[in-house]
Formats: C-alpha cells, structure tokens, sequence
C-alpha cells in the first residue's frame, strides 16, 4: 500500500529554528542509548550555511552527546528537508551516517516541531521547554498519524526541571551507546 507524500514544513526561517530544543518524545532508535533522559538538541547556524548540531542525553548521570552538521538536501527547494551527518564513534570520529531530517510542523512561534523522514521508522517531537501541553503533544501526535507513521511505538523522554546543565556533568567516555549505530545504514 503507498501511502500520500508526506507534507513537510515550507519556507523554515533557519535563524529562528536555532537554538536548543528539548526532546519530549520520540521513536526508539539505535541512535539513542535506552533508558536516555534529557534528551536535547542544540542548533547552531554556521557562516556557510550550514548547522552544526549537538545531541545530548544522559544515561546514569552521565552525558553522552555525539556532533554533526545538517544541510538542505535540495539548496533550490522551499521545503524543510534536510540532511544530517555524524561521524561515528564520537571518540574516534571516522565513519559517516547520513540520515534525513524533515520537519513535518512547526508552530508560528517556533516554540515546538515534529521532525519525521521519508520511510517514517524515525520521529521526534522536540520544544523549546523540557515540557510541553498534553493538548499541544496530542495535536502533533495526531499530525504524525496523518502523516502515516505507527504512533504507539513513541516514547515519552524523561526530562528533568530544570533541566541538568551540559558541560559541568560527568561524560560517558566510553560512547558505547553510539558503536550500534555504525551497524545503521
């Protein structure tokens, strides 16, 4: 059964988009370690266009990020696909993994956003705050399901108030967590 393309966010004001966002549910991912809270993401607009990304989570107390940069996919569309790439391990940097990031919604504040990607196995609700509204959480659940993804397998993100301060924590040197992902695609 194909289903309907999804509908992806046009003309995303990059600057806006900036910043850190807090991630309030999302997918299980071989990118993510289990039992991860935390979670976030911090955006930051490079001279060349591009975004450098940093993923944070805490798993035990400590913090395990790993570093990427995102980019439009197509530089011509008006269409907020883009592309992410880490280079995994963090510790020894040296394998890239390319993945999609389409932002399927974002409110007219850019205060919340559902992020999803074409085969739809991967899909993140994130906020500006550590939490959001159920009315608002319910919406974009809903959205998602419109949009064709299974929504019973999101999982709610743990996320502490105030939230843990990044640098002053302890790391989780070792970056096991991320290893898995070399095994992606």
């Amino acid at each position: 059964m194909s289903q309907k393309p999804m509908e992806v966010v046009k003309h995303l004001d990059i600057n806006r988009y900036m910043g850190r966002w807090y991630e309030i549910a999302s997918f299980p991912s071989r990118f993510q370690p289990r039992g991860g809270v935390n979670t976030r993401a911090t955006y930051t607009l490079r001279e060349d266009g591009t975004v450098h990304v940093l993923n944070e989570t805490f798993t035990d107390g400590k913090r395990g990020y790993i570093e990427g940069t995102a980019y439009k996919a197509d530089p011509k569309s008006d269409e907020a696909k883009l592309k992410v790439k880490f280079y995994v391990p963090p510790f020894l940097p040296i394998i890239p993994v390319v993945g999609d990031y389409w932002v399927l919604f974002i409110d007219d504040d850019y205060q919340y956003a559902l992020i999803g990607q074409p085969s739809r196995k991967y899909l993140w609700i994130l906020c500006r705050q550590p939490h959001m509204d159920d009315e608002i959480y319910n919406q974009l659940v809903q959205k998602a399901k419109d949009e064709g993804y299974d929504v019973s397998t999101l999982h709610k993100t743990p996320q502490s108030d105030p939230p843990p301060e990044g640098e002053e924590t302890p790391k989780d040197t070792k970056g096991i967590w991320w290893i898995k992902s070399i095994f992606g695609k």
